[in-house]
């Protein structure tokens, strides 16, 4: 059973690397109900508990277009989540630096990712939500919305880098443990429930 936090939300176990989940794309979410409202609080006491600064639904086996971000800013922290999130970038400017991701623990890699971000979707109530963000901000934005698409942050390196990833990735204590099963969106999704 996983633990609930102060705030009522699950810390609810983390997919890794080789998990399918974490390489499907999720549908969007079409119901902004409690249901919606309790994956996010499960999604924010699963990051606290983890101390990571981003983490999509799917990490935690859930096929949803959803994520929460708890990243450092220049006035301390900058926590929310979005739902049915898109990426809009306002200009061409990279940044290249140390990336890592939950589902791949314990392992960092230079991954190129754009400087700005302008992120616009939906909060649990299916208010429009939009997030600008630079730097590290902008990074997490990025790696998170790529997880909703079902992309991990190693598809983003140089041949060479990825080549470095895969074989520390393959040596991991954790590689190779057994996937739990998909849990699926109980979200209603264009037209049928799934």
């Amino acid at each position: 059973m996983a633990a609930a936090d102060a705030a009522g939300g699950q810390v609810r176990p983390l997919r890794l690397f080789g998990d399918p989940v974490l390489r499907t794309a999720c549908d969007p979410v079409a119901s902004f109900d409690a249901e919606l409202r309790r994956l996010v609080r499960d999604l924010t006491s699963t990051l606290a508990d983890e101390r990571g600064a981003g983490l999509a639904a799917p990490q935690i086996g859930v096929s949803a277009r959803v994520f929460v971000f708890d990243v450092p800013g220049p006035d301390g922290r900058v926590s929310g989540h979005l739902v049915n999130p898109g990426l809009d970038f306002p200009d061409d400017e990279e940044q290249d630096g140390a990336e890592g991701c939950l589902s791949i623990p314990g392992l960092y890699f230079d991954t190129k990712r754009r400087q700005n971000v302008a992120a616009k979707g939906f909060n649990a109530y299916g208010d429009p939500v939009q997030v600008v963000g630079n730097g590290m901000m902008s990074r997490c934005l990025q790696h998170e919305t790529d997880h909703l698409d079902g992309v991990l942050f190693v598809d983003r390196l140089d041949t060479e880098t990825r080549r470095a990833a895969m074989r520390a990735i393959r040596t991991a204590e954790w590689y190779g443990e057994p996937a739990p099963a998909v849990q699926l969106s109980p979200h209603h999704i264009h037209g049928r429930l799934g």
